[in-house]
């Protein structure tokens, strides 16, 4: 059995492209780390720090420290970086 790939969701409340992310991985029984950026423009300077974005959602898919990004609610591409993640750790 493969080691699910450890996923953080960068998003805030009332978000509906978010709430599509999050809705997602349920769904699809991911376990996942939320940060909720609401009010906290350090956190939205992280983002940008890492990936030049200050929007969310991001989606962030990987193992040991090395992380994929997937941006907005792109679950085609969320799926894709899922399956690929799983089958790298196995």
């Amino acid at each position: 059995m493969s080691a699910q790939p450890k996923i953080v969701l960068w998003s805030k409340q009332e978000c509906p492209y978010c709430d599509q992310v999050r809705n997602y991985l349920k769904a699809n029984q991911y376990e996942y780390e939320s940060i909720d950026v609401e009010g906290h423009d350090i956190l939205r300077d992280v983002l940008e720090a890492k990936y030049n974005i200050r929007r969310i959602p991001v989606t962030e898919i990987g193992s040991d420290g090395q992380y994929q990004a997937v941006f907005g609610a792109d679950l085609t591409r969320l799926a894709e970086v899922l399956d690929a993640s799983k089958s790298s750790s196995s």
